[in-house]
């Protein structure tokens, strides 16, 4: 009884799980919408990087002698923000080295309106409710962030120079219970509301939801404060025909890649490809949907290290197959193969993956563009890889065994001693 009830839940479980597995393929392959609600296909989710869609690539870097780190994020911040002002979306502003900033915007092809609103030093002006300024970036001396002692909320802090503090406490006092707008040029990046006169030079703004959010308001200040001189040192033009052409064979490479991947599995382990197969499917998908939620930007070497990462979670399958052949060699059952099997082939996944990794840190700490891009894809691809043939693989694997789909030594290609 025991044995039959083990027998129905794997089968049940089995196939619910094929079909979940499935389900999420169809609608990552074709998008569905049900009621209003759409799952957006994965094509048009994933965001495309500068190669595939074509824009502009401006390489800045900043003029002045003695760059720090802080200097070098401040400028990034920025930049960030006069990008955001575009209103493109999709934009990269990454640091490159220690004295240049690389801002990518994919589908922008007016490179010199670009360039002059990119290398702008920043005005950063505190305003009253009739736009009258009151305090200016050089007033300010510098912004932190901190926990609020009383609400426990993140709040920035202000620290103001002399000549800032007495025009701070003059505003403060005309503007009691009243906003005070702050500007980066034209974009206003906050409205805190004066709720007491401040001598003291030091303010603090409420109103982040996130210390994050309180760290990116006090750098935008900072970089504000600091009359940055940039230039644009390179300017690339990339159209959109090439990601146009490359996209699409790419993608049917990879599908003919991937189906001759499927093909050689079945008909080389047979049953057991059969469930490589399934868990490769479901590899793909949530790579793609890692892709999706993590905002990467898809490039052409980030598609390379996609497929050769699907070319290592095949691998890690094979190393599995293969030990559990050498069990059944050993005369052993198959239900005690298949839990031999993944436990000695799980040190060599986990060694061959974490080298891998290892290699891919390197290249995103070292590397710049699209090389980082390649890193990231190879580290998600890694990750999930290892996560569906560890767990997904050997789950199939022991519902199959219990279902009795997997209980014969033909199945594994190994003939009976």
């Amino acid at each position: 009884m025991k044995k039959g009830h083990t027998k129905g839940r794997s089968t049940i479980l089995f196939i619910l799980t094929l079909i979940v597995i499935v389900v999420f393929a169809f609608a990552g392959a074709r998008g569905v919408e049900i009621a209003g609600w759409e799952f957006k296909s994965f094509n048009k989710a994933i965001t495309k990087g500068l190669d595939l869609q074509g824009g502009v690539s401006v390489l800045m870097e900043i003029q002045d002698e003695d760059v720090t780190k802080e200097d070098l994020e401040k400028t990034r911040q920025l930049i960030d923000l006069r990008v955001n002002k575009l209103g493109v979306a999709e934009t990269s502003v990454t640091v490159e080295g220690d004295r240049r900033v690389r801002v990518e915007i994919p589908g922008e092809y007016d490179s010199k309106d670009l360039v002059d609103s990119l290398s702008k030093t920043g005005n950063l002006t505190f305003k009253d409710e009739d736009g009258n300024e009151v305090l200016s970036g050089s007033d300010v001396e510098e912004a932190g962030t901190m926990l609020d002692s009383t609400s426990n909320a993140p709040v920035v802090t202000l620290k103001l120079t002399d000549e800032g503090t007495k025009k701070f406490a003059e505003a403060t006092e005309n503007n009691l219970n009243k906003k005070i707008y702050i500007y980066m040029d034209d974009e206003e990046i906050s409205t805190p509301t004066v709720d007491s006169v401040i001598t003291g030079g030091n303010a603090i703004i409420k109103g982040s939801s996130s210390i994050d959010e309180a760290k990116n308001l006090a750098g935008l200040i900072n970089a504000g404060a600091l009359p940055v001189t940039v230039k644009a040192i390179q300017i690339e033009n990339v159209g959109a025909q090439l990601g146009a052409e490359a996209l699409p064979n790419a993608v049917k490479a990879g599908l003919i890649g991937i189906a001759i991947i499927f093909l050689f599995m079945i008909l080389y382990y047979r049953i057991p490809g059969v469930i490589a197969c399934i868990a490769l499917t479901l590899y793909v998908c949530l790579t793609l949907l890692v892709f999706v939620e993590a905002d990467v930007a898809l490039t052409l070497p980030g598609i390379a290290a996609f497929l050769l990462t699907v070319g290592m979670a095949v691998d890690a399958n094979v190393l599995i197959f293969e030990r559990v052949r050498e069990e059944l060699k050993n005369g052993i059952s198959v239900k005690s193969a298949v839990e031999k099997g993944f436990s000695n082939a799980l040190s060599s996944i986990v060694d061959s993956n974490i080298t891998t990794i290892i290699a891919a840190l390197v290249l995103y700490f070292m590397g710049t563009g699209s090389v980082k891009g390649f890193a990231v894809t190879l580290m998600i691809g890694i990750a999930v890889s290892m996560f569906t043939a560890i767990v997904v693989t050997k789950t199939l694997m022991k519902w199959a065994v219990n279902m009795g789909m997997l209980k014969s030594n033909w199945q594994f290609r190994v003939k009976r001693g």
